[in-house]
């Protein structure tokens, strides 16, 4: 079967055509990404960062393009599309990943899987290989994972807190010295000033964190943006409305958790009853 001829000369790439689509448009009514902004009631930044295709936005603000164009559901669906691909999620994780290099302070709430930044060489290989991660990428991504522990070696280590669900602390390695290494890893760097850990029992019951794990980046310029993962995929949040909501609720949970000096306890029994 012959190949599609392209006729347009536009990506083909979801994410770019979409960024590409707007620019079109835009410049196509003759306004300026400030007057685009008075005009809607947006920032008009978060337009420029879409038209760059560093942002989708939120599909809101893109029904309220489709409006003000006159295209009615044509951007919205490019959205969609754009909001599916697969290939988005890599990138996205890659400017979160040079976003947390430059942040000054992170929050994080881990479900069922301690973070990263706190994690030893055992725990990480061990949870990877559980993915179906094999050789050599396996040792490759270990190492990775190991030099992004740096982030908080040094004075000018930004603040961590992190709050890690009950769940993720019943959990055990395979390996008890492996896991019994991980905790005590845990608790030598939560005496650190520059951590904070809290733990979020289960008597916490329900709450808005569910099914989830967030990270929250405050960059130099006094920005937030947020970082949402489960088990399939991850979502970069720059707009300000949903990661202020999320950051409520971040809020919320951690009023739940256990005080930093209770969660150094909690977790200095899971050692001692570790076998």
């Amino acid at each position: 079967m012959p190949q599609r001829r392209v006729i347009t000369g536009r990506s083909q790439e979801p994410r770019q055509r979409f960024a590409e689509e707007l620019r079109i448009l835009r410049t196509g009514s003759g306004a300026s990404l400030r007057q685009l902004g008075e005009r809607l009631g947006w920032d008009w930044s978060l337009f420029g960062k879409m038209e760059k295709g560093e942002t989708l936005g939120g599909p809101e603000v893109v029904q309220a393009l489709d409006q003000h164009y006159g295209t009615p559901g044509l951007l919205l669906a490019l959205w969609e599309v754009a909001a599916g691909d697969q290939r988005q999620f890599r990138e996205q994780y890659r400017r979160y990943m040079a976003l947390e290099a430059e942040a000054v302070s992170l929050w994080h709430f881990a479900v069922s899987v301690l973070p990263g930044l706190l994690q030893t060489p055992g725990y990480a290989r061990e949870l990877l290989t559980a993915g179906g991660m094999v050789e050599p990428e396996l040792t490759q991504q270990v190492e990775a994972r190991m030099s992004r522990r740096e982030l908080l070696e040094g004075e000018a280590a930004p603040r961590f807190r992190t709050i890690i669900a009950e769940a993720a602390l019943r959990t055990p390695l395979s390996d008890s010295d492996v896991w019994r290494e991980q905790l005590e890893y845990m608790l030598e760097m939560a005496e650190r000033p520059q951590v904070t850990v809290h733990v979020l029992e289960q008597s916490a019951g329900l709450h808005g964190l569910m099914g989830m794990d967030v990270w929250y980046l405050l960059l130099p310029e006094g920005r937030t943006v947020a970082y949402t993962e489960n088990g399939y995929r991850g979502e970069l949040i720059e707009e300000a409305n949903p990661v202020v909501r999320l950051q409520t609720t971040y809020d919320a949970v951690r009023d739940l958790a256990l005080s930093p000096a209770e969660s150094r306890k909690f977790i200095l029994r899971m050692l001692e009853e570790a076998p």
